[in-house]
């Protein structure tokens, strides 16, 4: 679903595009890290740190962990 007008759209994407490459990396490496912070508090409390990461990678790549 999409409800935003076109023109709206129009606008936010030439905002993002007017800011450098870095700041865009730098942006979306901090939606990364938001991301991963919901699912570690989504995970069942005392896991091992080796489970802890194989259900991380799960749960952000939709994949087994091959680890």
């Amino acid at each position: 679903m999409n409800d935003t007008a076109p023109e709206i759209a129009e606008l936010v994407r030439q905002k993002l595009m007017d800011r450098s490459g870095a700041e865009r990396f730098v942006m979306g490496a901090r939606m990364f890290d938001a991301a991963r912070a919901v699912v570690l508090a989504s995970l069942p409390t005392g896991l091992s740190p080796a489970e802890l990461k194989r259900q991380l990678y799960q749960r952000v790549y939709g994949l087994d962990a091959p680890f």
